[in-house]
């Protein structure tokens, strides 16, 4: 079945270290970390997954998806082109991921500040925005992952 996964958290939670070992044999990786000299990383992100698609391949993007704004283009994206919406919620655990970001070398580390703004705008997906499956993972240690299902917070805030 053809699938477009959204993986949703701050930066340096282990995303990409997810992919690697969930989906890197089945999915083709999309992320706008590797797009950083495009002049319209956005549209080119888009590209990558229609063209993705439209071939029949599974996509990963890999990024923070921090918003339901941001989701919602990539949702109606992968309806459109008949594929299952799965989204992965990272826990968002603040010390770890500024810890995994000191650990990061060159490109890759990013400042802090954009973790601490990341934080900020974080909303948790639900199923009204169109995911057909969710997931929340937590994070054991640098290669280890929990996977569960996703619970819909009820009205007190609580999972």
């Amino acid at each position: 079945m053809l699938e477009l996964v959204i993986l949703i958290g701050l930066q340096a939670s282990g995303k990409s270290t997810f992919f690697q070992a969930h989906f890197a044999l089945t999915h083709q990786h999309v992320s706008k970390d590797l797009l950083r000299n495009n002049s319209n990383p956005a549209r080119r992100q888009r590209q990558l997954i229609e063209e993705a698609l439209r071939a029949g391949r599974s996509v990963v993007v890999d990024n923070t998806n921090a918003t339901r704004q941001a989701r919602r283009e990539l949702i109606d994206l992968g309806h459109s082109y008949a594929a299952r919406v799965a989204g992965y919620y990272f826990e968002a655990r603040l010390k770890q991921s500024l810890e995994r970001n000191q650990a990061r070398q060159g490109k890759a580390r990013v400042p802090d500040v954009a973790l601490f703004t990341t934080l900020k705008r974080l909303e948790r997906p639900s199923f009204d925005e169109g995911f057909d499956q969710l997931f929340f993972v937590r994070s054991l240690d640098d290669q280890a992952f929990e996977v569960r299902a996703w619970k819909e917070e009820v009205a007190d805030g609580q999972p």
